[in-house]
């Protein structure tokens, strides 16, 4: 196959503060990789989380959200880790995120991961533009997060106001959230088949939520 007649590469991007990324979060990220056909997906830890600088127990440290990250990404394929977000001083911003992850993967196609009720605030984010003009956006949808009427609504005004491309990720309704892992872990209660094996045992063994 030709370069001019090769396929570009399909590359999904999921970031979150990930403190600790959980199954929930991989059950997305695979859910989207499976229904859009894509070669690979990112898992970025935010760096600075400034907008959870209030938390009542300040976030665990980048370094430690990327190590879990890797943890629980382990051996899969499809799923790597960056520490584009970890690596960059001061605020994050996605619209940084994802112009420079497009720098890096010229020829791919992005494909922004997002929570469905995310969408009805995205033109508040910083240069809401700047990231649609960039990629594709998916959705996941639980029904019990978001109305499918204000949904559409707002992706066809997105799409009318940015030029946003909006598509839905249809995942199953898992109640797993890192706040009650968090709390299970603080208190000593079990939290498998809440994150990876693996990422239990460094969770338990670390202690780093006690």
């Amino acid at each position: 196959m030709s370069e001019q007649t090769k396929k570009a590469e399909r590359i999904g991007v999921l970031g979150g503060t990930f403190d600790p990324i959980h199954l929930g979060h991989l059950i997305i990220a695979e859910q989207a990789r499976d229904q859009y056909s894509l070669d690979k997906v990112l898992l970025i830890p935010s760096g600075h989380s400034y907008f959870k600088d209030n938390r009542s127990k300040k976030v665990q440290p980048a370094q430690v959200r990327l190590e879990m990250t890797k943890i629980a990404a382990g051996d899969y394929g499809p799923f790597d880790v960056s520490d584009i977000e970890v690596n960059r001083p001061g605020n994050t911003y996605s619209f940084e995120t994802l112009e420079e992850l497009k720098a890096q993967y010229p020829e791919s196609e992005l494909f922004f991961i997002v929570g469905a009720d995310t969408i009805c605030s995205m033109r508040t984010w910083k240069e809401p533009k700047r990231i649609f003009d960039v990629c594709t956006v998916l959705a996941a949808m639980r029904e019990d997060q978001v109305d499918p009427d204000s949904f559409k609504k707002e992706s066809l005004a997105l799409g009318r106001d940015f030029g946003a491309r909006i598509l839905p990720v249809e995942i199953p309704n898992i109640g797993i959230s890192s706040t009650k892992i968090r709390e299970r872990a603080s208190l000593g209660k079990s939290i498998h088949y809440l994150v990876p094996d693996a990422l239990e045992s460094y969770i338990i063994e670390t202690g780093i939520y006690k």
